[in-house]
């Protein structure tokens, strides 16, 4: 198995949950995005899946309060278990390319360059523990494989200047340095954040000197547009 040439083919994505359980799970939206990913795959192209966790997680964080008090640990908890089981669906529809086991830990001591031989050129992955950011597990594991871009697909379209639900004047932003970009989002990340990206992520990605690309889930011809190097609408950070 050659390291350099899976990594230099290896796109991560953070897969907003927002965009598999807008409010039911979109089916539509499931089936374009497979296309795109096989066509890539046949391409010679291996990616890394990091799924959110959507309306499900949610649900039961607003079922629970209904009932007791709980407290944000156990909202974490319920939201990465979300995750887990979107994971799981992501790698069942995937199971022609994908690894049979959802990583679950970013940091595990398992040779991961495992899960893309025998064929498999997808691993899917999900929630690690409370405090931590799908986003945030996404650049782990994309320094863990060495891997320098990465794609934010979710129903944010771009980066703005500012958040354009409250300021009708916030400008979209289509490339943007990790210095400006972490001015904007600030340092901290709260799960009930509406951020285009976790604050403590992009830390870590500029460290890591990573290209994020912030696309919108609704016209994933976009999505296609970047994996081949053609102009999309979409930001690019890095």
């Amino acid at each position: 198995m050659n390291k350099e040439l899976i990594a230099k083919n290896l796109t991560i994505i953070s897969l907003g949950g927002s965009l598999i359980v807008p409010d039911k799970i979109d089916v539509n939206f499931i089936k374009k995005f497979k296309k795109i990913i096989e066509k890539e795959i046949k391409r010679g192209k291996y990616f890394v899946i990091i799924t959110g966790g959507g309306k499900i997680s949610r649900r039961y964080v607003d079922a629970a309060n209904q009932i007791i008090s709980i407290d944000n640990e156990e909202k974490d908890w319920l939201g990465i278990h979300a995750t887990r089981m979107n994971a799981h669906f992501i790698k069942t529809i995937f199971k022609k390319w994908a690894h049979p086991r959802i990583n679950k830990n970013p940091r595990t001591k398992i040779d991961l360059w495992k899960h893309f031989s025998r064929g498999e050129n997808i691993m899917v992955a999900a929630g690690w523990r409370p405090g931590w950011s799908t986003d945030y597990v996404a650049v782990i594991l994309a320094q863990r494989f060495q891997a320098k871009k990465l794609v934010n697909l979710s129903n944010i379209d771009y980066v703005y200047d500012k958040d354009p639900k409250k300021f009708s004047d916030a400008q979209k932003i289509r490339k943007i340095s990790w210095q400006k970009f972490r001015k904007i989002v600030g340092d901290k990340w709260d799960p009930g954040m509406n951020l285009p990206f976790d604050p403590i992520a992009a830390k870590l990605a500029q460290k890591n000197k990573m290209e994020v690309a912030i696309i919108g889930g609704q016209n994933l011809k976009n999505l296609q547009n970047y994996f081949q190097g053609k102009k999309f609408k979409g930001s690019v950070v890095c």
